[in-house]
C-alpha cells in the first residue's frame, strides 16, 4: 500500500538536504508548507491588538515562521525506514528536542500527482 510521508521539520536551513534525501529514497513530489506550532505562538507573549477572530498571518506578524512541513506519497517499493534513516541522518535524532518529526500514514486511494501510486486504487 501506497504511504505518505508527513514531516515538520525545525531547521528550514536543512530543507534542501531533506527534500534531496527524500528524492534519492524515491518520493517523487515533495509539497512544502510555512508552518508553526502552538508552543512558538505562546512563546511569543500576549498581545492587545488582536481582532476578535485572527488570522495565523495576523499572529505572526512579527516572527517569520521557522518550520517546514514536508509531505508527500511514495510507492511500495519505497523504503520508509531507510528514509527516516538518511533524514535523521541529516537532522539529527528526531528524539531530540527542536529537530522534528516525521510519520508515515497508509494511503487508500490517491489521484493526481502523476501517476497513481501502487498498490492505491486510481478512483478514491
Amino acid at each position: 500500500m501506497a504511504k505518505m510521508i508527513i514531516m515538520v521539520l525545525d531547521d528550514v536551513d536543512k530543507l534542501q538536504d531533506v527534500m534531496a534525501a527524500w528524492q534519492a529514497a524515491g518520493a517523487a513530489g515533495i509539497t512544502i508548507l510555512e508552518s508553526s506550532g502552538a508552543g512558538r505562538l505562546s512563546q511569543m507573549g500576549a498581545r492587545d491588538d488582536l481582532p476578535l477572530f485572527p488570522g495565523l498571518h495576523s499572529l505572526l506578524w512579527r516572527q517569520e515562521i521557522q518550520h517546514r512541513t514536508l509531505f508527500t506519497v511514495v510507492d511500495d517499493d519505497v523504503d520508509i525506514e531507510a528514509l527516516f534513516d538518511a533524514t535523521e541522518a541529516i537532522v539529527g535524532s528526531l528524539t531530540d528536542p527542536y529537530t522534528g518529526i516525521i510519520m508515515a500514514l497508509p494511503v487508500i486511494a490517491v489521484r493526481g500527482g502523476g501517476k497513481p501510486a501502487n498498490g492505491a486504487p486510481e478512483n478514491g
